[in-house]
């Protein structure tokens, strides 16, 4: 069963950058591991529904953005340390939210979450 645990969280200011990381562990599964993995941030602001971020392949050579983050955020990979990232920049008041990673197309493996709020 594997675990996703968020980092980075916080309070900053508009314009101000964060980085978020997840951390993925409880890998059980014979040739099932971290690498093998398509990975996703999602977020959701207060009081509206969850919403995809970004999106990176298992190799980390394919990534998507939604259109409200392109140009800002960028996410990455490192397979080593069975991390995932998100790097913020530019951050806006309506970046507000909690922010999740969640592993794979299903809804089986999601993280805690961390509070991220954009206020000055």
């Amino acid at each position: 069963q594997m675990q996703l645990m968020e980092s980075g969280g916080g309070l900053v200011q508009p314009g101000g950058s964060l980085k978020l990381s997840c951390a993925a562990s409880g890998f059980t599964f014979t040739g099932i591991t971290f690498s093998t993995w398509v990975f996703h941030w999602y977020r959701q602001p207060p009081g509206k529904e969850r919403e995809r971020v970004a999106t990176i392949s298992n190799t980390g050579e394919t990534t998507s953005y939604a259109d409200s983050v392109k140009g800002r955020f960028l996410i990455s990979r490192d397979n080593a340390k069975n991390t995932v990232y998100l790097q913020m920049n530019n951050l806006e008041p309506q970046d507000t939210a909690v922010y999740y990673c969640k592993a794979g197309l299903g809804n089986a493996y999601w993280g805690q979450g961390t509070q991220v709020t954009v206020s000055s």
